[in-house]
């Protein structure tokens, strides 16, 4: 079993960017709200599918290239004796992989990786920088501007909502309710344009 201390120091090791560790953590509450709502119920569950989510891109600041993400973190993973189970997880969340999303885990985080990332984006632009001011209807008037965060694939959004058996909109305000409580660790409570 994979506890959060050892994801955030996997974590750390290899992803020294600011901006990709918020990602994990963007990623990790999105994550784990959605075992409360599609896991077995248990906290072991909750805190597995969390720890999925912080770790799925943490050797991306490294090794980048669709050569070789999530390739050299999944040999890493098994290097270390993380479990089958998370290894797969995340190798699924990059479609080009071929690894085929099977389980209500490997479909979360493929919904919530690309929506967590834009989600921020659409908050980093709002007046207050804050995620009290990001609706679904900001998040899909962004999503149809392709020059807004032009690299956030629109497609796996949709097909992740699809996937999970989700209406789109009703995915997006559940991420975004996700996000809140962690506000101030992604710098999205609003402090960031308060002064003294």
């Amino acid at each position: 079993m994979i506890d959060r201390e050892s994801a955030w120091c996997l974590l750390t090791e290899f992803t020294q960017s600011e901006s990709l560790r918020k990602h994990a953590l963007a990623v990790e509450a999105c994550m784990r709200a959605c075992a409360r709502k599609w896991g077995n119920g248990s906290p072991e569950d909750e805190n597995l599918w969390a720890a999925v989510g912080l770790i799925h891109d943490f050797d991306y600041e490294r090794w980048p290239s669709l050569e070789d993400h999530p390739y050299k973190g999944n040999e890493i993973l098994k290097e270390r004796g993380y479990s089958d189970e998370i290894c797969r997880a995340i190798m699924s969340h990059a479609e080009y992989t071929g690894v085929t999303r099977d389980t209500p885990m490997e479909k979360a985080l493929f919904a919530c990786d690309e929506l967590a990332g834009f989600i921020t984006a659409v908050a980093l632009i709002k007046p207050g920088k804050s995620l009290a001011e990001v609706d679904t209807k900001s998040v899909r008037k962004r999503m149809k501007d392709k020059a807004f965060a032009r690299k956030v694939n629109r497609d796996d959004i949709i097909q992740g909502a699809a996937a999970l058996g989700v209406d789109l909109d009703e995915h997006i305000a559940f991420c975004i309710e996700a996000l809140k409580p962690i506000a101030d660790k992604l710098g999205l409570d609003g402090s960031a344009v308060k002064t003294g």
